[in-house]
């Protein structure tokens, strides 16, 4: 029948035909993530598919606008053959780069990020390496590449493009009716990518998905793109905020700008070196010493004994968590106090208003200020923000190349991390004092590789990562034991953190919240008192001024960290944003809000997050200060606010 041949017949067609691909391709994220997203029950499935649906519909209306006007435009070139030939290669070319390529690569990306891919990801394109990097991870994961191919196939095929439209009616009626129709998909789109019709209906958002599925993991499940890259596309320009308090009241509860009240305070700690260590994917779950539950079987032995006993000689943070899950986020975090949430503060707009981070306060104090990193120079953003907050000198591959040759590069990322940090040693070395100085590791990042000559020296451990973590604490140990008694070195204050955790996890409290963000920090400061163990909850935006407060700072500065040391906080937390969703770690409990009301409390044992406290427990004042927090952040980041005044009288009280 000529029916099932029209031009809206095989839209539709066509369509559903994507709905098809893209549950196919939401099947692979599972079966790929599975470990990560746990198992699925039944009853989940009705709710899941729901969400999944809604998500689609924007995915598809986002990627196909362009083919559903020419499918349905009222004019009989749409009959001709040309015409049908660009609406194929549109439909195929589109929707394999958009609807298959983008959610396989999703899939991959996901397992390393635990997030789905969102605009502010597209910095990473901007590397070097990138190509390379791609072409590793899809010769590591062929399988998924080949289901994307058989995909991609299957859209081709299944297009039908053989089906010539054909019209029921003539004359001014193929017009009309052809109108009719044009309007009415035009009116469904419009409906599909807001999610609804009423007047009510707001264009969903990323957290929508969390109205399917209390579980974070699962709400990412639901997601698809290209809807995660669109939507979020122009994110970090305008702020959307709740205004939660007046001005007036917000500032008393909760304020970022820091005076420290009392005359020039000297410390033991006046005046010493800084080196920050930045670690990558250095989680807790990697030392014997920081989690003891997970090696009780193993003789407490963990992959980074040097970094334990260490630890053991330090002022050791045993609840420290990062403030996000990207590199790019942790530098802000650690230099500025200033966390990442919706978007990385890095890649927002707002970023670039001056301020003063804790590289520009040392710099003024006399400070030479140095960022060592092995990878590119330039490359992942990190060098440009070394910049932006007062670091100096940047030294890179190309730096470590010119005095070393270029036999070290692993191939992937930069320079090895126990050559490089040999080489920052060099350099700190014949370094005029007071410095500051932070190195990023490198090694402990996929494709998890180490030195030939190191092949088989480390235990291969749970995970892919656990023989680079050996190598890294062996890397540190070295670096220790040739400049450990050099002046400078006993005139240096280490701090050590990482950026984020690892993506490969071994153990169930670390692939869920808030086990998922619990890292490495620890300090130490030779021949000094700064000794012990802090177990209060504490995170990367409380290293600054905690750092400062020790060295004895007295000047006003900005941070959204506290001084552990110094500052009361009633309930003290660490916030973070997980797939949508604010949380706040408390030492007892995971708290997660929705920016309107508190959606879930987990007491912290409660891995799998199965019991829901909200309402049981009193959290009134964790959701004030979180609430506080939130509102001052967006309210800073806004107005690009990130100095504090610089007053000579009455220092206003710190909250």
């Amino acid at each position: 029948m000529k029916i099932f041949k029209t031009h809206t017949a095989l839209l539709i067609w066509r369509i559903l035909l994507l709905y098809v691909v893209l549950t196919l391709c939401r099947l692979l994220f599972y079966i790929y993530n599975s470990a990560i997203i746990g198992p699925i029950a039944i009853s989940e499935i009705g709710g899941l598919f729901r969400g999944s649906l809604m998500f689609d519909n924007v995915s598809i209306l986002y990627a196909n606008a362009i083919f559903i006007l020419l499918s349905l435009v009222p004019l009989h070139l749409r009959e001709r053959g040309w015409w049908q030939s660009i609406m194929y290669w549109y439909y195929v070319i589109v929707n394999s780069v958009l609807i298959v390529g983008l959610n396989i690569a999703d899939s991959i990306y996901f397992r390393y990020a635990h997030k789905r891919f969102t605009a502010d990801d597209l910095f990473f394109a901007e590397n070097d390496n990138s190509l390379q990097l791609a072409l590793k991870f899809a010769a590591e994961n062929w399988y998924m590449v080949l289901a994307g191919v058989v995909l991609i196939a299957m859209l081709a095929v299944c297009y039908g493009r053989k089906q010539k439209p054909q019209n029921i009616t003539s004359g001014v009626w193929y017009y009309l009716i052809s109108l009719l129709v044009l309007v009415l998909a035009a009116g469904l789109s419009i409906g599909g990518i807001r999610g609804g019709f009423t007047k009510m209906t707001r264009p969903i958002t990323l957290s929508n998905a969390t109205l399917y599925t209390p579980d974070n993991m699962r709400a990412t499940m639901i997601l698809s793109n290209p809807f995660c890259v669109l939507r979020t596309m122009g994110s970090s320009g305008k702020l959307h905020y709740e205004r939660y308090f007046e001005p007036e009241e917000l500032t008393k509860l909760y304020s970022p700008k820091h005076y420290p009240q009392g005359e020039i305070r000297q410390t033991e700690l006046t005046g010493r070196n800084v080196v920050v260590f930045v670690m990558e994917s250095f989680s807790a779950e990697h030392s014997a010493l920081l989690s003891p539950n997970l090696y009780k079987e193993e003789q407490q032995k963990g992959y980074t004994p040097f970094l334990d006993s260490l630890m053991r000689q330090s002022y050791t943070f045993f609840n420290m968590y990062s403030n996000g899950k990207r590199s790019i986020q942790a530098l802000p975090a650690v230099w500025s106090s200033i966390p990442s949430f919706k978007s990385s503060f890095v890649s927002m707009p707002q970023a670039m208003a001056p301020m003063k981070a804790m590289p520009a306060l040392l710099a003024d104090e006399g400070y030479r200020t140095m960022f060592f990193c092995g990878s590119n120079h330039g490359s992942m953003g990190f060098g440009a923000y070394a910049r932006q907050v007062g670091v100096e000198e940047l030294f890179s591959r190309e730096d470590y190349e010119k005095v070393h040759g270029r036999e070290d590069f692993d191939g992937y990322w930069g320079i090895w991390d126990e050559e490089f940090m040999q080489y920052m040693g060099e350099e700190l070395s014949q370094s005029p004092q007071p410095f500051f100085s932070t190195m990023f590791t490198l090694t402990s990042h996929h494709p998890f590789v180490v030195p030939e000559r190191y092949v088989g020296k480390f235990p291969d451990g749970k995970t892919a990562v656990h023989k680079c973590v050996g190598y890294v604490d062996e890397a540190f140990r070295r670096f220790f034991a040739r400049y450990e008694n050099e002046e400078w070195f006993r005139n240096t204050v280490f701090v050590f953190v990482a950026d984020h955790v690892s993506s490969e996890k071994f153990s169930e409290e670390f692939r869920h919240s808030p086990g998922d963000y619990r890292i490495f920090g620890f300090m130490y400061a030779p021949d000094s008192a700064l000794f012990g163990e802090h177990r209060a909850v504490i995170s990367q935006i409380d290293i600054m001024p905690t750092l400062l407060g020790l060295m004895g700072y007295n000047k006003p500065y900005f941070a959204f960290g506290r001084d552990v040391f110094g500052e009361h906080r009633d309930v003290p937390m660490a916030v973070n944003y997980d797939n949508n969703l604010f949380q706040a770690i408390t030492a007892d409990y995971l708290i997660t809000f929705d920016e309107k009301s508190i959606v879930g409390v987990y007491a912290k044992d409660d891995v799998e997050h199965s019991h829901n406290l909200v309402g049981e427990v009193d959290v009134e004042v964790v959701e004030r200060d979180l609430k506080a927090f939130i509102q001052s952040y967006y309210t800073h980041v806004e107005a690009k606010d990130y100095l504090a005044d610089d007053i000579t009288t009455e220092s206003e009280p710190e909250s």
